[in-house]
C-alpha cells in the first residue's frame, strides 16, 4: 500500500476477506438517512447532486426512497431513478418496500416507465419480538416473505430481501426466512441490525451463519448485505466485522444520519475498506460528499469527526507537532501522514495541519510561520508562544499574524 509499510506491523492483516471478493456499498442516505427526526427534507435537485457524488466515490448502489409512502414519495423516487439513468451514473438504484402489494407496485411502475428494472429492497421483520407487536406468527412471516418476493421477481424486478431485526432473531427462525426468500428468487439477503443490537462478534457470527445456511440450501450465489444502526456506537465496527465474515455489500449513510442514533457513516466504511484492502473507492471526493450531505440534511459535521471533521488532521500539541516536522523532513508528506494518523490525509485531498495554542511548543510556532512564508526567528517564535500560552484555545490565523507582526 505504501513504501513505508516495512516500518509498520498491522495486527488487522489477518482480518482480510477472500481474494477477489470485492466489497460493495449501498448508500442509504436518501431513504434511511432522511428518516432522521432531525433531518430536513432536501429538494430533488439537491438529491440528484448527492447521487452524482455517490457515483464519484465509486459506491455501486443507492436507495432513493420508498415510493409506497405516497404520491409525493413515488414522484421523488421516480425522478431520482430517471436522473441516474439519463445521467448515466454508474449506480444501481433501489427502493424500499414493505412486504405488501401497495408498496411493491410503485417500485415496479418506476422500472416500467424507465425501461429498466429497479431493485426492490423488500423488508419484513423476522424477529419474534416484532411478530408479537404486529400480531404475526412465524409461519405468517415466512409465508409473506415467499409470496411477496415471488410477486416482485415474477414481474422482472431484482429483489433484496431485508430481514428486519435479524440480529434479535433466533437461528431457527432466521434460517427459515432466509432460505424461503432465497428460494423465492431474492438475489440478495440483507441482515438488518435494525436497533444497533450487534457487537462486532455478534455481527460476524450472524453473517457466517447466514452464509452457511445459503450455501447449504444451494443458494451460494445469493449476495449477503449488512445494514447496521449505531444505537450502541458500534455500527462501523460491526459492519467491518460483518464484511470480514462474508457480507459482500455494506449499507451506510453520509455522516451516519438516520433514525435515532443513526446508521454506519458511509465515509468511514469507505476509508476503512480501502485501508483493509477490501475496496478501492475514490476518496478524493469524500469531503465534498460529506459537506453536501450536511447542507442537504441539516446535519452538522462535528469538528472532531473522523476523516471529515475540521480537526481530523489538525494538531496544536507540541509533542505531535515536533514529530510531524521531523517526519516531513525525513520522508516528506508520506511519512508525515503516518506518524500521528491512521488515515492518510492525502487520500482525502487534505494535509496534516499544525496550529498554535496553549499546549504548543516552539515546533508549532516555527511550522506555522514557515507554512505561511513568515520569518521564524527566535523573537517571533517567542511572541507567538507568549500569545498562545496566554490564550484558552487555539489561536486563529489573524491572531497569530498579529502576534508575529508585533514589536516590543
Amino acid at each position: 500500500m505504501r513504501s513505508l509499510d516495512r516500518y509498520l506491523f498491522d495486527w488487522d492483516a489477518a482480518a482480510g476477506r477472500r481474494a477477489g471478493d470485492a466489497l460493495e456499498f449501498d448508500d442509504e442516505t436518501l431513504r434511511d438517512g432522511l428518516q432522521s427526526a432531525s433531518a430536513q427534507r432536501p429538494a430533488v435537485e439537491e438529491r440528484v447532486r448527492f447521487l452524482e457524488l455517490v457515483a464519484a466515490l465509486g459506491i455501486g448502489s443507492a436507495d432513493v426512497g420508498m415510493p409506497g409512502a405516497g404520491p409525493a414519495a413515488a414522484a421523488e423516487a421516480s425522478a431520482l431513478c430517471r436522473a441516474i439513468v439519463e445521467g448515466r451514473l454508474p449506480i444501481t438504484p433501489n427502493c424500499a418496500a414493505r412486504a405488501t402489494e401497495a408498496d411493491i407496485r410503485p417500485v415496479l411502475e418506476i422500472g416500467q416507465k424507465l425501461g429498466t428494472p429497479v431493485e426492490v429492497m423488500l423488508f419484513l421483520a423476522s424477529s419474534p419480538l416484532r411478530g408479537v407487536v404486529e400480531g404475526w406468527s412465524q409461519a405468517e412471516v415466512v409465508a409473506r416473505a415467499d409470496r411477496w418476493v415471488r410477486f416482485a421477481v415474477r414481474r422482472g424486478a431484482p429483489v433484496t430481501f431485508v430481514a428486519e431485526d435479524a440480529t434479535r432473531t433466533s437461528p431457527e427462525a432466521l434460517r427459515t426466512v432466509v432460505v424461503t426468500a432465497a428460494g423465492a428468487g431474492a438475489t440478495r439477503i440483507c441482515l438488518a441490525d435494525t436497533v444497533g443490537q450487534a457487537t462486532p462478534a455478534g455481527a460476524a457470527r450472524i453473517v457466517a451463519f447466514a452464509r452457511r445456511v445459503l450455501d447449504e440450501a444451494g443458494a451460494g450465489g445469493v449476495g449477503l448485505d449488512w445494514h447496521g444502526h449505531d444505537d450502541r456506537g458500534l455500527a462501523v465496527a460491526s459492519a467491518l466485522a460483518a464484511a470480514a465474515a462474508g457480507a459482500n455489500r455494506l449499507h451506510g449513510t453520509a455522516l451516519g444520519v438516520g433514525e435515532r442514533a443513526g446508521n454506519a457513516p458511509m465515509e468511514l466504511l469507505l476509508v476503512n475498506a480501502r485501508l483493509l484492502g477490501w475496496a478501492r473507492p475514490d476518496l478524493s471526493r469524500v469531503a465534498e460528499y460529506a459537506a453536501h450531505a450536511s447542507r442537504m440534511t441539516g446535519a452538522a459535521i462535528p469538528s472532531g469527526a473522523p476523516v471529515v471533521g475540521r480537526d481530523a488532521f489538525r494538531t496544536a500539541t507540541g509533542v505531535h507537532a515536533a514529530a510531524l516536522v521531523k517526519a516531513q523532513r525525513l520522508g516528506g508528506r508520506e511519512l508525515a501522514d503516518l506518524i500521528y494518523s491512521a488515515v492518510p490525509a492525502a487520500w482525502l485531498g487534505r494535509e496534516q495541519e499544525i496550529e498554535v495554542g496553549p499546549m504548543s511548543g516552539a515546533a508549532n510556532a516555527r511550522a506555522w510561520l514557515a507554512s505561511r512564508g513568515l520569518a521564524s526567528d527566535e523573537a517571533t517564535v517567542a511572541r507567538l508562544l507568549a500569545a498562545a500560552k496566554a490564550a484558552d484555545r487555539t489561536l486563529s490565523d489573524e491572531e497569530l499574524r498579529a502576534a508575529a507582526a508585533a514589536r516590543e
